[in-house]
């Protein structure tokens, strides 16, 4: 049985956990990096032999989160 996604604050995700953004766009969390350029910004990186992604939200943002057991 696959596992739910659940939805959580930004600030709640952790290196690991695939998310899903409101776009549709999924990603495995390698590193998160706060304060992206000073500011009140998380971005959740995603760097993978398949791709590099980076993707920058408010910490209070919703994301849906599949978190491996």
């Amino acid at each position: 049985m696959a596992e739910p996604w659940i939805t959580m604050i930004a600030t709640d995700v952790q290196v690991g956990d695939r998310i899903r953004l409101a776009a549709g766009t999924e990603l495995r969390v390698s590193r998160i990096e706060p304060h992206l350029f000073g500011l009140d910004l998380l971005a959740f990186i995603e760097d993978t032999p398949e791709r590099w992604f980076k993707q920058a939200m408010a910490p209070s943002t919703e994301v849906e989160v599949l978190r491996a057991g």
